[in-house]
C-alpha cells in the first residue's frame, strides 16, 4: 500500500459505462445457475482463457469449465438459493484494462459443506471483494477474495486467537449510493484516488523501525486524510474498526509490530505479479488490489492470529474499496485472504476446521 510515483496515472481510457451492467449481469446469472447449467452460463460471460483467481483454499484456475468445478458448484451445492448481494459496483479503467470492482455478500441457507466447512441450516453471508476485467464484452480475468474464514465464523467455529476488532457484517456506504451505474466526473474520481494514493504515501514513509509506538501512528500524516469518524472494515481474522485510534489500536500498530517495512502498492510495481492491478477512482469512491499487494517480512517479535514470527516472506492478497466524504477517507473495506497468509506461517485453517468436524460430522466418507 503506497503512493504511485507519478500520484494518478492517467487512465489509457475512461471506462465503458456499459462494463458495469454487462458485469453486474453477468454475476446475477451465475449466482442464479444450478450446478447443471453454471458451466454453460459462465462460458456465456467469460472468455475461453479467462483467468478467475480467489481465496485459499480455491486459489485459481483458467477457462469457464474449470471455474465451475473449483469456484461455483462447489458454492451453489453448499448455497442452492444462493442470491447476490452488491453494495457498490464501481469501475474504471488502469493501464488500458477495463475493470468492474464489486463489493457485497452472496446470502443462501448453508445446506451442504463447503470447502470442509460443516453446513448449519442457516442463512449465511459470504463477504466478497471482486474485480472483474472485460475485454470485448467479457470476462478475461475475475479476483475473488470470498471471506472464508468470516463462513467457518458463522459456522460457529474459531480456529485463531480472538480478533482484535469487532467480528460483524460489513453494511454499505454511509452514503447509500455504493451502486454506481451512471456516469461520475472523471476529476472527482481523479482527486479520490489521489487521496487515497496520498494517504497511502504517508503509510510507505512512515519508518516502523524508530519504534514510537501507538502515538506515533495516531500523530504521523495518515491522520490529515482519515474522516473523523472513520469506518475501517477488516476481513474475519481482524475485525472492524471505528476512527483513528481504533484503526490504530486493533489493526495497524499490531500488523506493523510483526511485519515492521512492509512493501505494498506502487512500491512493488516493478515486482513481477505483484503491485496494484487496479487503481481507480469512480466518483467519491476509490479502490486499489493487488495479487500481492503487499509483501512483507515476517521478522517482528509481536504476536498476531496467536503465531510468533517465521522470518519468512509473506505475500498478501488485498483490495481496499474507499468512500470519500466530507473531504476525507470516511470508510475503507479491505477484503484480505486471510486464510493464505496464515498457510504461508504454517497454521493451516481448513486443516483445523477438518480435524475439529471430522469425516462423520460433514455427513463425509473417508
Amino acid at each position: 500500500m503506497s503512493f504511485s510515483a507519478s500520484g494518478f496515472e492517467q487512465l489509457d481510457q475512461p471506462l465503458n459505462l456499459n462494463n458495469k451492467r454487462l458485469v453486474h449481469d453477468a454475476m446475477e446469472a451465475i449466482a442464479g445457475a444450478s450446478t447443471q447449467n453454471v458451466s454453460e452460463i459462465l462460458a456465456d460471460h467469460y472468455a475461453p482463457d479467462a483467468v478467475w483467481r480467489g481465496s485459499h483454499p480455491i486459489n485459481e484456475m483458467v477457462g469457464p469449465q474449470a471455474i465451475a468445478e473449483a469456484a461455483w458448484e462447489p458454492l451453489l451445492t453448499a448455497f442452492p438459493d444462493l442470491e447476490r448481494r452488491d453494495t457498490m459496483i464501481v469501475g474504471g479503467g488502469f493501464r488500458g484494462a477495463q475493470q468492474v470492482a464489486m463489493l457485497g455478500h452472496y446470502l443462501g441457507t448453508f445446506k451442504k459443506e463447503w470447502l470442509g466447512i460443516p453446513p448449519t441450516g442457516q442463512p449465511v453471508f459470504v463477504r466478497y471483494g471482486e474485480v472483474h476485467e472485460i475485454k470485448d464484452g467479457r470476462i478475461i480475468r475475475s479476483s475473488c477474495l470470498w471471506d472464508v474464514l468470516d463462513v467457518i465464523r458463522q459456522a460457529g467455529y474459531w480456529p485463531l486467537a480472538p480478533s482484535w476488532g469487532t467480528e460483524c457484517m460489513w453494511p454499505g456506504p454511509i452514503t447509500g449510493d455504493g451502486l454506481v451505474f451512471d456516469e461520475q466526473d472523471p476529476q472527482e474520481g481523479k482527486a479520490s484516488i489521489q487521496q487515497t494514493l496520498a494517504m497511502h504515501k504517508t503509510l510507505a514513509d512512515y519508518n516502523d523501525h524508530k519504534m514510537q509506538g501507538r502515538q506515533g501512528l495516531i500523530d504521523m500524516p495518515q491522520r490529515e486524510h482519515w474522516h473523523d469518524k472513520m469506518m475501517w472494515y477488516g476481513p474475519a481474522g481482524i475485525g472492524t474498526n471505528r476512527g483513528l485510534a481504533g484503526f490504530v489500536d486493533f489493526h495497524q500498530l499490531p500488523f506493523r509490530l510483526i511485519w515492521p517495512g512492509r512493501k505494498g502498492g506502487a512500491q512493488l510495481d516493478h515486482v513481477k505479479g505483484a503491485g496494484h492491478y487496479i487503481r481507480i477512482g469512480d466518483g467519491h469512491f476509490s479502490v486499489t488490489g493487488g495479487w500481492p499487494s503487499v509483501i512483507a517480512q515476517h521478522v517482528g517479535h509481536a504476536e498476531l492470529f496467536g503465531s510468533g514470527p517465521t522470518g519468512r516472506e509473506i505475500q498478501m492478497r488485498v483490495m481496499d474499496f474507499y468512500n470519500h466524504h466530507e473531504g476525507k477517507i470516511r470508510e475503507n473495506w479491505v477484503p484480505i485472504d486471510i486464510i493464505h497468509i496464515l498457510l504461508q506461517m504454517d497454521i493451516d485453517v481448513m486443516a483445523r476446521v477438518r480435524d475439529q468436524f471430522g469425516p462423520n460430522r460433514l455427513g463425509l466418507r473417508d
